[in-house]
């Protein structure tokens, strides 16, 4: 009696080869995610200006009511003492230059506080911005109580106030934060140009960090992609097992 050939070792099944087509996709995804980040971040870095600002246009902004405001604008930068210096947080600009003859106030505090000062006074919140063309939404909160004027308030951390254009420059805290803008002696009736500006130092870091983290995930997707789609040899010991032995004569 023959002896039966050895059984051919396992194939490496089809479940691990699935699992890396579908991780390398992930990876994939995730990588153009970083690159497109990247390259975002480079663009915005090249259209700093003079002052390292990337700045919006001038555009217009106006309400019938005595204030002007953004939404909560949350800048969380729990974690980030351990990346970089509070001083290299960045700063914010705001320009405002009125479309009409008085004296402008500008300035931004923190949002609980800017919704008491508020309380009671008719204003107008920006909602939504578009850009191309300029649009502005705002909802409009109703009130009888005539403002205070701004500046007698002690919530700014930063604020600009005068005739003509008002410029305020702000270096970014952690918190929760609203810039407003109104007329000086607080009367309503808002119509003015904005520019809005923002200069962070690391900007070119987290461009290129951005830029190698996706084409190391990139890198590695390829690999995982390519082996699981590939087709598997066959094994060794089948493709050379003997053919079977002819009956003596």
């Amino acid at each position: 009696m023959s002896d039966s050939p050895s059984p051919a070792p396992p194939r490496r099944s089809s479940g691990a080869r699935t699992a890396a087509v579908i991780v390398g996709s992930l990876l994939a995804l995730v990588s153009l995610g970083f690159l497109a980040v990247g390259g975002a971040a480079l663009w915005a870095d090249g259209k700093k200006d003079e002052q390292g600002y990337v700045s919006t246009g001038t555009d217009r902004f106006h309400t019938a009511t005595a204030a002007l405001r953004t939404e909560n604008l949350d800048a969380d930068l729990s974690g980030a003492e351990d990346v970089v210096d509070s001083s290299e947080y960045g700063k914010v600009r705001v320009r405002v230059k009125p479309n009409q003859d008085k004296a402008m106030f500008v300035g931004i505090a923190r949002t609980s506080d800017v919704s008491s000062y508020l309380s009671g006074t008719a204003h107008a919140t920006v909602t939504d911005l578009d850009y191309d063309p300029f649009d502005a939404d705002y909802t409009t909160s109703a009130g009888a109580r005539r403002a205070a004027p701004p500046a007698t308030q002690d919530i700014w951390e930063a604020k600009a106030q005068g005739r003509g254009a008002q410029t305020l420059t702000w270096d970014v805290a952690d918190g929760d934060w609203s810039v407003v803008v109104m007329n000086a002696d607080g009367s309503p009736g808002i119509d003015a140009g904005v520019k809005a500006g923002a200069n962070v130092p690391f900007l070119d870091e987290v461009a290129w960090a951005s830029i190698g983290g996706g084409a190391l995930l990139l890198l590695l997707s390829g690999a995982l992609l390519y082996s699981g789609a590939r087709t598997p040899r066959p094994p060794r010991a089948a493709a050379e097992a003997p053919g079977p032995v002819p009956a003596a004569a």
